[in-house]
């Protein structure tokens, strides 16, 4: 092989390498919830070695949605809002219009991330997303999320298959908060939640959405 063609062969593998490793971000707005697992399984399932990763920003309709370890003494005694089951880790959390979602399909075989770390990565985008409003936010040990002042601001939970993970991260900016009051959120009895309009943040879930998935997709690349 001529030099000339060698170069121009490392310069197409090194242009499919940097798409391959940015990113497609989707914006799907307010969607129900179980046609958007659906598709986040599928996705997954029929993704391959060179399929870029996606982050979907959207809203939902209102549900409860609970991870493979649920438990029903965190639930509603009585609730008109549909309770769906997810594949994700973690106890019932609520979804509603007014908060941020980020679902993270990531394949963290290729970017040498493991769980923990791609937990950690979205935990560390929330917490730089909200200090860019100058809002002071927090992990807090063993109980996966952010917090401000101790109240719950964001959830998360992932599965991963293939090597690949995907769920994500729900962040509250102006939602109606009264769903919470009537589960354990996360498992967590009498756990406070807040949202970023409580806060003195004016800026709307989708605009929240669409910074913390650039902020995770920042991190990933680095």
């Amino acid at each position: 092989m001529k030099l000339a063609d060698a170069l121009q062969v490392e310069r197409r593998y090194s242009e499919l390498s940097a798409l391959v490793s940015r990113p497609v971000v989707r914006h799907l707005g307010l969607v129900d919830y179980a046609p958007t697992y659906a598709a986040m399984r599928r996705f997954t399932d029929e993704r391959g070695a060179a399929t870029p990763d996606e982050f979907w920003v959207l809203e939902h309709r209102p549900v409860y949605t609970v991870g493979i370890a649920g438990r029903a003494e965190h639930f509603p005694r009585a609730s008109a809002i549909l309770i769906e089951r997810a594949d994700r880790g973690g106890q019932i959390t609520y979804h509603g219009p007014g908060q941020a979602i980020v679902y993270t399909l990531v394949d963290l075989a290729r970017r040498s991330l493991t769980v923990r770390a791609m937990v950690a990565l979205i935990e560390q985008a929330v917490i730089d997303t909200l200090a860019a409003h100058e809002v002071r936010a927090a992990r807090r040990s063993g109980a996966p999320g952010v917090y401000v002042d101790g109240a719950k601001i964001a959830a998360l939970g992932l599965r991963v298959r293939r090597g690949c993970c995907y769920h994500g991260v729900a962040l509250n900016v102006n939602m109606d908060l009264a769903p919470f009051s009537t589960i354990d959120p996360c498992g967590y009895p009498d756990l406070e939640v807040t949202q970023t309009s409580a806060l003195g943040i004016s800026a709307r879930a989708g605009e929240i959405g669409r910074a913390l998935a650039e902020r995770i997709a920042e991190l990933i690349e680095k």
